[in-house]
């Protein structure tokens, strides 16, 4: 049996309220539904959470990327409706590194798809920033 991942719905929007429904359907996850963020309540929340889902329209990404230092394994997932667009961010802390193992993690995520299948690539095209 897979462990429970715990996600915190950040916002009152219909796409987190749908988005909720719809995950609340399966039992491998714990879906809670906070409304406000208050900055103690976000640092208890983020301690003990997988992933917090809020809407991009309502909440700007800087109210909530200081609880990856809180949580290195959280995954915050920001979503806005109106574009169509999710955006991901996590942390991947690397010690004891050196400059070619630097050099190796900027090959790969150069080189890795920034969606699974089925979605449209929304990495921005650095080729045309160097011309």
């Amino acid at each position: 049996m897979k462990a429970t991942r715990r996600i915190l719905l950040y916002g009152n929007s219909i796409i987190l309220g749908t988005i909720g429904v719809s995950l609340g359907r399966n039992s491998q996850f714990e879906v809670i539904k906070r409304l406000p963020l208050l900055q103690e309540t976000q640092k208890v929340d983020a301690a003990k959470t997988d992933i917090i889902l809020f809407d991009l329209e309502t909440t700007p990404p800087e109210a909530v990327l200081s609880l990856l230092e809180i949580n290195p394994t959280l995954q915050l997932i920001g979503i806005s409706p109106d574009i169509n667009l999710i955006k991901v961010w996590s942390v991947r802390e690397l010690r004891n590194v050196n400059i070619q193992d630097l050099l190796e993690v900027i090959k790969s995520e150069a080189e890795e798809s920034a969606v699974e299948s089925g979605g449209k690539e929304v990495r921005p095209d650095r080729s045309d920033a160097n011309k």
